[in-house]
């Protein structure tokens, strides 16, 4: 048997072409008595629109494409979650591609959903890619930046204040007696890289303190094993200052150093306190569970996509670089020093 077409339904109906359209796409008024006929036409017939032709007519094709680095990351799973949970809302749909980190993979994957016709694109990187910042000017469609180590000025983005997140952690644990306090970060002097504000943030609590140095320990990456790799140095740096706390710029490299801790005989929090930043799902998990700070990973993926949807919708739009609230964690990783 073969598909109904929309001019079987309007022969049923008993309406015009059009007026199906207009149901269809809601495109124009119609009474409500024609509009039943027609919706119980098309429940009678089982028609299906055919979606490329209406996007073609519509210009919606009520679509938003989403490019990840890893959906097994898990604070990327959060964020889609929010993506996804607040698209439905507003009967949007999401197409989902994973670059894996890849620059030439997100440049494909932007060029495969604007042929897709998606209606806006949310990138979730780990990276900086001069070429997509090109490709997304050229293409003329809503779109935001979501990335956890670097930032993009003209890019629109959802996140925390780093800087003030970083200030108050450092804060707090000097409010646990902790006058010796190491950091460890990647390098500050990466183009784009967030973590010149969180050294700045640390730095500025450092200096109100005015009992002691910055203490800044550089690590290759951001991963767990980098941060097991560092210990060595950190443990020198214990030594030389008689440090009682390191604040690590994200949650992994706190569990790689504790991790390295373990195996050298170091307490934590009775030796050393160890605090991270983001609260990746093994910091409560691990123990001690980690003292860190709380990204809002799912709140940045719903207001991202709400965000995308204002601007579709032609609404009034909120300011390009949208801050979100942070929260610290108190946990067990961290304790007072004894006085």
């Amino acid at each position: 048997m073969m598909p109904a077409t929309i001019k079987d339904v309007a022969k049923l109906a008993g309406v015009s072409i059009s007026t199906v359209s207009r149901v269809i796409n809601d495109s124009k008024p119609v009474s409500q008595e024609v509009k039943k006929k027609v919706l119980d036409a098309i429940k009678e017939l089982g028609y299906r629109p055919n979606e490329i032709a209406r996007t073609l007519v519509t210009k919606k094709s009520f679509l938003i494409g989403i490019i990840v680095t890893d959906i097994g990351n898990s604070y990327v799973a959060q964020m889609v979650r929010g993506i996804e949970e607040v698209g439905k809302m507003y009967n949007y749909d999401i197409l989902l591609c994973s670059s894996y980190g890849d620059k030439e993979t997100e440049l494909r994957f932007i060029q495969l959903l604007n042929r897709k016709q998606v209606e806006g694109i949310i990138l979730l990187s780990e990276i900086v890619n001069e070429e997509v910042k090109e490709q997304i000017n050229l293409l003329k469609i809503p779109f935001v930046y979501l990335n956890r180590y670097f930032f993009i000025e003209h890019f629109p983005t959802v996140s925390i204040n780093d800087y003030d997140a970083s200030y108050e952690m450092t804060r707090y644990l000097i409010s646990l007696g902790h006058k010796n306090i190491a950091y460890v970060t990647t390098n500050e002097e990466v183009e784009y890289s967030l973590e010149k504000l969180k050294i700045a943030g640390y730095r500025k609590a450092i200096e109100e303190l005015g009992e002691s140095d910055e203490i800044l320990c550089f690590t290759k990456g951001y991963n767990i094993e980098d941060g097991y790799e560092i210990g060595k140095d950190v443990l020198n740096l214990k030594k030389a200052f008689d440090i009682t706390a390191v604040f690590c710029s994200h949650d992994e490299l706190a569990i790689g150093l504790m991790n390295y801790f373990y195996d050298n005989n170091i307490r934590v929090p009775e030796d050393m306190s160890v605090s991270g930043y983001g609260d990746i799902k093994i910091a409560s998990i691990y123990r001690p569970r980690l003292t860190t700070i709380k990204e809002p990973y799912y709140d940045i993926g719903a207001v991202a996509i709400r965000r995308i949807i204002k601007e579709i919708k032609g609404e009034e739009m909120d300011k390009s670089h949208i801050k979100l609230p942070f929260q610290i964690l108190t946990r067990e990783s961290c304790t007072k020093i004894e006085k």
